[in-house]
């Protein structure tokens, strides 16, 4: 065993015993457990006191966790180990997951810990709690890949593929589909080593002739694998994105295109934003029709409004021919800049500028009336205060200017923001101010009145 495997058997530190303490069979003390042990006979009748031992000691796992002290975590842990035992058969059958999400997370991160005792620990583990041997298998192969033991993982994946209890239910058909799913992306890492090794081969090679029929094997083992696991609801991210790339890569464009759009269209499946993302970054390289591309970001809007892609929504909005998009490309460019992780973002404000003198130089002041009355109580502080304009124009004269002429033609001006970036003497910017303050004049939709 590992000096942390003796870890576990050593009793405290002097530091925290006390005069008096409770022995443990494992050999350790835990002062704290004093005044619930006392009247404590396990097997007998008090099993409310034993509940309450198990109960104050997860406690004290817990806080050891949060607190990062993970010696104590583990001592606290070893004597957990007795919930094994309780009388309530509920508590007892949830016992070993819940030892091994404790155990896992306190060896992940203790000093002495390594990857054997893990190891050791996860098999034990899964012979106790048979019912979550799928899940321990799983867990345990992330870990080893997290240090870079594919071949372990893989070996880890393969034995849990095959493993099987009792009858087969639909949550464990789940947690296998997932489990092939991993050895999946595990032979879809090594078909993207291939695929770097057979670009840097002569077309005319022998070695190319080979290494391209073992990524085709790879290919078709990694499409069995993961294709059962992403036509059941849920999100598979990882899993898409890497065989859709391998059918683009053997010219499968019609089944990459299908995957995509089950995986974003599809009602069944919970709303996910990289879905549609996935879909038109898909069209995007195929040329897909405008149509198609504002169909896949319409819904990304819906779902995150602020993503960085509704810059490119609001382009193909203002190229279409329709009254309707040009309308919906202004609310776009509010949406974005309603979020503060995109109160800086120049392009957003620089599009807003020109839109806004486009919009109504078209004759349609409403359009933009009807996105500022929801936004004219807030937005002045939120973006337009003199904090912002002094801070603006040291740090980003371009987005200063093109913030000011949005508050301009918004608050009018007498706007503070529009103020104190108009009166600046910058000799560079000179001519784009004066240009402003016409634009400002002209266009505004504040009333002069008022």
């Amino acid at each position: 065993m590992s000096d942390f495997s003796e870890e576990l058997e050593r009793s405290v530190t002097k530091d925290d015993q006390v005069k008096r303490s409770v022995p443990c069979g494992t050999g350790m003390h835990f002062p704290w457990l004093q005044s619930y042990i006392e009247t404590v006979v396990i097997g007998g009748k008090k099993k409310k006191d034993f509940a309450q031992t198990t109960s104050a000691c997860l406690s004290r796992i817990q806080e050891a966790l949060l607190k990062h002290q993970w010696w104590r975590a583990a001592e606290y842990t070893h004597s957990y180990l007795q919930t094994l035992e309780d009388s309530d058969g509920y508590k007892r059958h949830a016992a070993p997951e819940i030892i091994w999400k404790l155990g896992s997370e306190i060896l992940f991160y203790h000093p002495k810990s390594n990857v054997e005792t893990f190891s050791t620990f996860a098999e034990r583990m899964k012979n106790i709690g048979v019912m979550n041997y799928l899940k321990i298998s799983l867990q345990h192969a992330l870990y080893l890949l997290h240090h870079g033991m594919l071949e372990d993982a893989d070996r880890n994946l393969s034995h849990a593929e095959t493993w099987r209890y009792g009858e087969k239910s639909s949550s464990q058909q789940v947690l296998i589909n997932l489990v092939q799913a991993y050895r999946g992306l595990l032979q879809y890492y090594n078909w993207l080593t291939k695929k770097k090794e057979l670009s840097k081969l002569d077309k005319q090679d022998y070695a190319y002739g080979t290494a391209t029929r073992s990524m085709v094997n790879r290919s078709w083992k990694t499409s069995v694998n993961i294709g059962a696991l992403i036509k059941i609801p849920g999100v598979w991210d990882p899993f898409v994105k890497s065989y859709v790339e391998m059918l683009e890569f053997y010219g499968d464009q019609d089944a990459a295109r299908e995957v995509l759009t089950n995986y974003a269209y599809d009602e069944k499946f919970p709303s996910n934003p990289n879905a549609h993302i996935y879909l038109y970054n898909f069209l995007k390289r195929k040329k897909a029709p405008r149509a198609e591309l504002l169909s896949a970001l319409k819904i990304l809007y819906q779902i995150v409004p602020s993503h960085k892609l509704m810059l490119e929504f609001h382009t193909l909005l203002r190229k279409s021919e329709e009254e309707e998009h040009h309308k919906l490309a202004l609310e776009v460019l509010f949406g974005v800049l309603d979020f503060a992780g995109c109160t800086r973002n120049v392009t957003a404000w620089k599009y807003l500028a020109k839109y806004l003198r486009q919009t109504l130089m078209g004759n349609h002041p409403m359009w933009v009336q009807e996105q500022w009355s929801t936004r004219k109580n807030w937005w002045p502080n939120f973006h337009f205060s003199c904090y912002w304009a002094k801070r603006d124009w040291k740090e980003d004269t371009a987005l200063a200017c093109e913030k000011a002429f949005v508050a301009g033609i918004l608050l009018g001006k007498g706007c503070r923001y529009f103020r104190y970036i108009s009166k600046q003497d910058h000799e560079v910017l000179r001519k784009k101010i004066k240009r402003m303050k016409k634009s400002v004049k002209k266009y505004s939709i504040v009333n002069p009145g008022l």
